[in-house]
This record gives structure tokens, C-alpha cells and sequence, in this order.
């Protein structure tokens, strides 16, 4: 049976990280998958001489290269402007009202306006920390549900890392990588999700090389600031590194029974053929 699935991020380069091997793997398999992103980006690092063309219109073309790596049927901005990772509120600027700072019902009816629309059967958001805590992130977790509570999106997958694998490679990195001095390793203790909250562990191996195509589609972020960015690290990767490091994704999923750990990221939809959890 053919499904839709709708993978909704802040910001162009987000899907790369966190979801290009399950949206790779799913657009394989015949599924309609549609990337919905909630800002261009456009207050994210970028090297100077992007800086004329306005780094909004940028991002948004790499994220339709991205997405067309991907096998994505479409992609959708939500038109709000971008946060910044700031504290506090977020100023509107131009008119447009930074996504953080948004109205969580009126966010909420724009994407569940697309889902219904999409009749989409999956949606994904973020962890209730937006992963690392960005305020955009944290606001998708809001909306997406909220949306999905609208439209009655029967399956929500909060896209995440395994907070144990993750604290364990800064650890091996710190050995060969020289960090940033704000860069604050300890404050990875509480990003993404605790292991014992992950319920699908998707391998994504066989969709590495559109991973990392997606990945590199999103150049500039791959140079900006003042110091290495994570796209340019993982970008540098030989291939059976990248493979192994950038082959598992994971998802939770609100309300399965604890130790539950699905491989298949539609194992849980309503007409899904029922499939073996793994453990």
C-alpha cells in the first residue's frame, strides 16, 4: 500500500541530518513523501559571498536540490521568517513573524492544512527539546502535534538522535577534532532523546549516498562562521565511515508500550501489516 508521509522541519538542512535516509528509503519503496519546512533559514552562518543573493533564496534551493535527491513529490514552506538561536522572544522582522515567536494554533491550522490536503498518513517532528534546544525546534514540536491533532493524523514520529551514541562520538571526536571554545560538550547530556524513549531505529545504510547528496546540497551551511561547521565534518568522511556513522536514524513515538523498538518507520500505522518489533 502506498503511503504519504509528511517530514516537517524549522529549516532547510535539518531534513539532511535527521531524516534523509528514512525519506530516501520510503520515496524507494513507492511512498509519496512531502517536506514541509517552517522558515528559509535565513538567519543561519553563511559564508560572504553568498550574502548578496539574500541567504533565504539560497536555502531555499538547496532545499529543492536536497529534496530532489531525496525523491521528495514536494516541498512546502510554512512562510515563517527564522528565529535565530537566541534567547527570549524573537523580533518580527519585514513583516513576517519568526516561527518561535508564532501562534501555535494559527501554525498549526497552516500545516494541517497541508496534511489534510496530502491526506498524510506519518507525519515527523522534533523531541519535546528540539533536539539541542534551537527555539524553531522546539516550536515544531508544538505545531506538529497540534497539527496533527487537527487533521487527525493517525501516526507522529518526533525525529531525534540517541543521546548514548551521540555522547559517545563527542567523546571519540574530541580525540582527533579540536571543538570550538564555546562549544559546550556537557550540554549534549540532555539534547535528542534518552535510548530508553526510542521506539523505531530505522537503517538507512542502503541510502547513504543520497544522504550525504543531500547533505552536500546544502552548501552554505556547509561553510559559514568562524569555525568548522557539522555539514563539513561529515561531508569529509571517507565512505564506509560516513556509512556507519550516518546509518541508523530514530524516532519516538508517543504511547507504545516501553521496550518497543520498530525498524520499519510505518510499523505503527493503523493499516500497516502488523511487523515484528526488534530489540
Amino acid at each position: 500500500m502506498r503511503h504519504t508521509c509528511l517530514f516537517f522541519h524549522a529549516h532547510p538542512d535539518d531534513e539532511a541530518l535527521l531524516t534523509a535516509g528514512t525519506m530516501a528509503r520510503l520515496a524507494g519503496a513507492g511512498h509519496r513523501v512531502v517536506l514541509v519546512l517552517a522558515t528559509a533559514g535565513e538567519r543561519g552562518l553563511a559564508p560572504q559571498d553568498l550574502q548578496g543573493r539574500g541567504l533565504g533564496t539560497v536555502r531555499r534551493e538547496e532545499a529543492h536540490a536536497s529534496a530532489r535527491i531525496l525523491g521528495c513529490s514536494r516541498v512546502a514552506f510554512l512562510g515563517y521568517a527564522d528565529s535565530g538561536h537566541t534567547p527570549g522572544p524573537a523580533p518580527a522582522r519585514g513583516g513576517t513573524r519568526p516561527f518561535a515567536a508564532a501562534d501555535v494554533e494559527e501554525a498549526a491550522a497552516r500545516l494541517a492544512g497541508l496534511l489534510t490536503e496530502e491526506r498524510a498518513d506519518l507525519l515527523t517532528v522534533y523531541d519535546p527539546a528540539g533536539g539541542y534546544g534551537h527555539p524553531d525546534h522546539v516550536q515544531v514540536h508544538r505545531v506538529g502535534y497540534r497539527a496533527a491533532r487537527m487533521a487527525g493524523t493517525p501516526v507522529v514520529l518526533e525525529a531525534t538522535v540517541d543521546r548514548t551514541l551521540l555522547l559517545r562520538g563527542l567523546r571519540a571526536a574530541s580525540w582527533v577534532h579540536r571543538f570550538p571554545p564555546q562549544f559546550d560538550r556537557d550540554a549534549f547530556r540532555t539534547a535528542y532523546g534518552a535510548r530508553s524513549e526510542i521506539t523505531h531505529r530505522v537503517p538507512v545504510k542502503r541510502h547513504w549516498r543520497a544522504k550525504r547528496a543531500s547533505l552536500a546540497a546544502h552548501l552554505s551551511q556547509a561553510r559559514g562562521g568562524d569555525s568548522e561547521r557539522t555539514l563539513a565534518a561529515l561531508g569529509r568522511l571517507p565512505g564506509p565511515a560516513f556509512r556507519q556513522v550516518m546509518g541508523t536514524e530514530w524516532y519516538i513515538q508517543r504511547g507504545l508500550p516501553a521496550g518497543t523498538l520498530h525498524r520499519d518507520p510505518l510499523a505503527t500505522l493503523p493499516n500497516a501489516r502488523a511487523t515484528a518489533p526488534s530489540r
